[in-house]
């Protein structure tokens, strides 16, 4: 199992907002994701919603995923107040 947490970020325009959401998730919020061997994948940070796809155990179990994007949102909630909403798409 890898030690690096995978942020992705899909395209190549990075806002200054979707920087901000993708280091807070990196580097303040999700490295405990990694205890399970999980990723999380930034894919567009719009109008104050947060969209993210999971990937590694967590990502087949919807319950799973609400109670992991519920954690994240509120933990990035603080970090970026822009965000309102973490959305987990598939």
């Amino acid at each position: 199992m890898s030690n690096t947490l995978r942020v992705f970020c899909k395209g190549g325009d990075m806002s200054d907002l979707r920087s901000r959401v993708e280091h807070a998730l990196k580097h303040e919020i999700a490295p405990a994701l990694l205890l399970d061997g999980n990723g999380i994948e930034v894919l567009e940070v719009e109008n104050g919603i947060a969209s993210v796809r999971l990937s590694g155990v967590c990502a087949g179990c919807p319950a799973t995923i609400m109670a992991v994007i519920t954690s994240l949102e509120d933990e990035l909630r603080k970090k970026v107040p822009e965000v309102e909403i973490l959305e987990a798409v598939p």
